[in-house]
């Protein structure tokens, strides 16, 4: 639980809880083995909070019985709303259609394979109400993670911190209770590369953490691997920050520098000494250098093309094929 006494202080306007909304929204792939452990700790969690409460289930285009489940789960609680997508097309556009369609005076996205803590859930309106307007999950235990996660996921807030201008907390998630102003800033922005991590900080507002062990998995396997771990990575860096192409241009310029005094200490000792056979391994070498730079530039600058050409064409973040549960 935190402590209070930083409340006070901070200046923050209290608010109350009667007669809100609180909107769970769950994106969902695959998780058809967790679904019934998931709904009865998101009841059990909820059920003294005294505010109405809606769960907004996407489905990412599922190849398992997940939809079906949730169907099932929409019909014996009125509470459960379900909206199916077209296809699969990511977490960050499942999660972005069911802040989209949230109604709710305070939204949380929570993942369906219970590693973040319904129970945390009441933390997180309490802190709300007090004032907040982002209360989001700190993990301060990931070892329920494997030990290449860790240090990757270490290594990746560390440098997204160091070349972005925006900072996200190190070690927080999307599990998260944001008060409706915050949604409605977040429905502004048009990006169809979402890295929501980074949306979440940049909108701002009054935020702080609360510190939670992440346990594993409640049933299934997950559907991130490190390849696309990788890719997400590349997406918060280059939708964030243009470090890596100020990087590119950065040693371009010591390059240049390095090649002119070359240069010239080589015409001063062909002057000297006499014209010599240049050496073919240090010419391979120096043309081989050059060539893996040229390629790796070029890779660089075409993620940022690759973006803007995602950007220019328009299309929408998601397609939704069916909504189970949601008023006419």
């Amino acid at each position: 639980m935190s402590d209070d006494s930083h409340i006070v202080s901070a200046g923050l306007a209290p608010r109350s809880r009667a007669g809100k909304r609180l909107s769970l929204v769950v994106p969902m792939h695959n998780e058809m083995e967790v679904l019934d452990a998931f709904f009865a700790r998101i009841a059990e969690a909820t059920a003294g909070l005294g505010v109405e409460v809606e769960i907004i289930c996407v489905d990412d285009g599922s190849r398992d019985a997940t939809l079906q489940g949730l169907i099932d789960h929409a019909r014996r609680d009125p509470a459960v709303k379900v909206i199916a997508l077209a296809r699969n097309f990511g977490k960050e556009a499942a999660m972005t259609a069911g802040i989209e369609a949230a109604g709710g005076d305070m939204i949380v996205p929570i993942d369906a394979d219970l590693q973040d803590p319904p129970e945390l859930i009441a933390e997180f309106v309490r802190l709300w109400e007090a004032g907040y307007d982002v209360v989001y999950g700190s993990r301060a235990d990931r070892s329920s993670d494997t030990a290449m996660k860790r240090t990757t996921a270490r290594l990746f807030y560390r440098v997204f911190n160091r070349v972005s201008d925006l900072e996200i907390p190190e070690s927080a998630g999307d599990f998260r209770l944001m008060d409706r102003q915050v949604v409605e800033a977040l429905k502004t922005l048009p990006e169809r590369n979402r890295f929501m991590k980074g949306l979440f900080a940049w909108v701002g507002f009054r935020q702080i953490g609360v510190p939670y062990v992440r346990p594993g998995r409640a049933a299934g396997t997950s559907s991130w691997g490190y390849l696309r771990l990788m890719r997400f990575a590349i997406d918060g860096i280059t939708s964030f920050s243009t470090a890596p192409l100020r990087m590119w241009t950065a040693l371009g310029l010591v390059a240049a520098i390095v090649a002119v005094i070359g240069a010239i200490a080589l015409i001063v000792r062909v002057l000297i000494v006499g014209r010599e056979a240049p050496g073919y391994a240090s010419l391979m070498v120096v043309l081989l250098f050059s060539f893996a730079s040229q390629m790796i530039a070029f890779g660089v600058l075409g993620e940022y093309v690759g973006r803007l050409y995602q950007e220019a064409k328009g299309r929408p973040i998601y397609v939704v094929r069916a909504r189970i549960g949601f008023d006419p």
